[in-house]
């Protein structure tokens, strides 16, 4: 890997400097080598995920450019190249500005790392020295009124396929099973997609409950050392021998195992990978795929609701749960759900949820029972564990359905499925990867997704972000029921 870091000081205060750099699409107003730059898909230019496509001046070609994270207090962001008419391979590169202690000036480091063609090396760090970073310091310190000329323009070499080296990242880490501090940010590097995959620059990571399982080791999925994480988005970086439908610069998801989705790049098998239509970013993506796959099937293969009929939702105001009750409601179901606060409970009403229970002021079956006028209810989607399932017999109408598809408040209790006649009622216990396996089941299942998303049938609420590299105290946040909405993590 070539790895490149200049700094620079500016005369000026870093407010000031911050808001010159942080526009994703200002380059070309300040930048001698951009021509001219426009934000793709009409996204603000602050947005992680926006791609910037710009031209060289002196018909130096076209870049894209897409912004991988922005952080107004650290008044720091990455980006990655996704085309360019030169061989930077894997470019990723860090603007990051630093309060100077004496004389309100500013303290500018720009870095990067890529890969290049055997013998290229030298060249391409010179280049990117010259051209990009030493051009760029003298521009801002003219537009600050100080001295500095731009490095003369040199031709770019020719675009060259990426070759065989490893990308090197970061990621978190699970050194061994046990609580969130076993959580450690480690180097880690993504190797050349082999046949049948692809290799991803990811840009935004989602946090579910089944990471803390793989964590405490309560799911024997994970040996560590490894990276956690079943859900992200990001950006396709190459492809392996014989992958169809996806190509370097794509927008993409996925969600599901193998686990090891903490990490900045990653390369894994392209059959789970999907497209992301142009209205859903690469945030929203990570927030909702996996959590919207399970509502999908939850509600449309396992337990179908029908119009009118009375359902519960257990943790309404969680990620599964409020894309359950959405969708559900948008179907013609009634909803009712239980909450842990009065805060839930509206959060689960916007939501769609007709019947929010706080379950710290009132018992759930004894309400559920007053609220359907002692009819009981249709279905149970119980993600609670424990003694809920064979509590929820008692709310439940005969030859109603309980779905239990998680446990976050501990391993389910002995049932006594004799006591399950007197109502004739089923019990299910549906597995991911049973629903969502293969690329027939994730393909099916994520048009139905975005489809909901794209008509605003459902929309998703990202209630945390956290840097990747805080995903210990994501953990936290999340066994402690401190979080709503999807979490986070951003690259």
């Amino acid at each position: 890997m070539v790895k490149v870091f200049r700094s620079t000081v500016i005369d000026a205060p870093l407010d000031a400097v911050w808001d010159v750099l942080r526009d994703f699409n200002a380059h070309h107003a300040w930048h001698p080598a951009v021509a001219e730059s426009r934000i793709e898909l009409g996204l603000a230019p602050d947005q992680v995920g926006a791609v910037r496509r710009f031209r060289l001046a002196e018909g130096g070609g076209e870049l894209r450019e897409q912004l991988l994270s922005l952080d107004d207090r650290a008044h720091r962001f990455t980006y990655c190249i996704l085309d360019a008419p030169l061989p930077l391979i894997g470019y990723v590169a860090t603007v990051e500005l630093k309060r100077v202690t004496d004389g309100g000036r500013t303290l500018w480091r720009w870095w990067s790392e890529f890969a290049a063609p055997p013998g290229e090396q030298e060249a391409l760090a010179r280049l990117v020295t010259e051209q990009i970073y030493e051009a760029g310091f003298a521009a801002v310190k003219r537009h600050f009124g100080q001295a500095g000329r731009p490095a003369p323009a040199r031709a770019a070499p020719a675009l060259r396929p990426v070759s065989g080296a490893a990308v090197a990242g970061h990621g978190v880490v699970l050194r061994r099973h046990g609580g969130p501090e076993e959580l450690a940010w480690e180097a880690v590097s993504a190797p050349p997609p082999g046949p049948g995959e692809v290799r991803l620059r990811q840009t935004a990571v989602g946090v579910n409950y089944i990471d803390v399982y793989c964590r405490t080791g309560y799911f024997p999925l994970v040996t560590p050392p490894a990276p956690l994480g079943m859900e992200a988005a990001g950006v396709v970086l190459d492809v392996g021998a014989g992958v169809s439908g996806l190509a370097p610069g794509d927008a993409v998801a996925y969600a599901g195992p193998p686990i090891g989705a903490y990490v900045e790049v990653r390369t894994l098998p392209a059959e789970l990978v999907v497209a992301l239509p142009p209205a859903i970013d690469a945030v929203t993506a990570a927030a909702v795929l996996l959590k919207g796959l399970t509502a999908e099937f939850l509600l449309h293969r396992v337990a179908p609701v029908a119009e009118g009929d009375w359902i519960l939702v257990h943790a309404a105001a969680g990620g599964v749960g409020s894309l359950l009750c959405q969708w559900a409601s948008q179907l013609g179901a009634r909803v009712i759900g239980t909450v842990g606060s009065p805060d839930k409970a509206r959060q689960a009403r916007a939501n769609g949820c007709a019947e929010p229970i706080v379950t710290a002021e009132a018992d759930w079956v004894e309400r559920a029972l007053e609220i359907t006028g002692g009819a009981g209810v249709a279905t149970i989607f119980d993600a609670i564990g424990r003694d809920s399932v064979a509590r929820g017999l008692g709310a439940l109408a005969p030859c109603g359905h309980i779905v239990s598809y998680g446990q976050a408040a501990g391993p389910l209790e002995p049932l006594d499925l004799a006591a399950f006649a007197a109502k004739s009622a089923r019990v299910s216990r549906p597995n991911y990867g049973h629903y969502a396996g293969t690329r027939a089941q994730v393909a099916a299942g994520s048009r139905r997704l975005f489809t909901a998303l794209e008509r605003g049938l459902v929309t998703v609420e990202i209630g945390q972000r956290f840097p990747l590299r805080e995903a210990a105290e994501a953990h936290r946040r999340l066994e402690a029921r401190q979080t709503t909405g999807s979490t986070v993590l951003i690259v």
